[in-house]
């Protein structure tokens, strides 16, 4: 399946809850859901009480939405933190925050995790000093995250260098608006990820 380029806030609307797609827009009263816009389609109104099983769903929707990833993408992800050792929800959140793409968004960068992709992968970052244009790549700590010195130059990033100086970034990561450059001091936890999700729900759902 390719990847949806439809309204974002229609997912949004979907998931009942913001899942801040599209970045300072899901801040002020344009907002679908501070509207109060009911979830699309012609029975929007009238859906049934979720099973289990559509709660479950819904929850791995949400995150992936969230994320922007692709099915395979995700679940691949899931694996592998299946695989190590702790709370398999935890390491799971943990792996998806630690994507290039969303580092770049946290470090306010971008004004949203979907831009943040495209910037990424336009080849406008450097990781290490070294080309940083693949998304899903794994951040650690003691990496550092720069915007290339031909792009900060450019009219957009004058105007991100702006709104980056306004931002608060989480507690693992470092930035420096004014260089416009960032860095991992340490690993993000559960407490720390603000994203509306309950990852045991998707744990439960890739388990059945």
């Amino acid at each position: 399946m390719a990847r949806y380029t439809g309204p974002v806030c229609r997912l949004c609307r979907r998931e009942g809850v913001k899942l801040f797609l599209k970045g300072d827009r899901c801040y002020t009263q344009k907002c679908a859901i501070e509207k109060g816009r009911v979830t699309p389609g012609q029975h929007g109104q009238s859906r049934k009480k979720a099973t289990e099983y559509g709660m479950q769903l819904r929850e791995k929707q949400k995150a992936r939405r969230i994320y922007g990833m692709m099915e395979k993408q995700f679940k691949l992800t899931f694996n592998k933190a299946e695989r190590q050792k702790g709370v398999v929800g935890e390491n799971f959140l943990v792996m998806l925050e630690r994507r290039l793409d969303n580092v770049v968004f946290r470090l306010g960068f971008a004004n949203s995790r979907s831009e943040a992709r495209q910037l990424v992968r336009h080849n406008h970052f450097t990781l290490n000093g070294h080309k940083g244009n693949i998304p899903s790549i794994l951040v650690t700590p003691g990496d550092v995250i720069s915007v290339k010195d031909k792009s900060k130059d450019s009219p957009k990033f004058k105007a991100i260098k702006e709104l980056a100086a306004t931002k608060t970034v989480p507690a693992w990561l470092e930035a420096d608006a004014e260089a416009m450059t960032g860095r991992v001091v340490g690993m993000p936890s559960r407490e720390g990820i603000d994203i509306p999700v309950q990852e045991h729900l998707i744990v439960e759902l890739y388990s059945r």
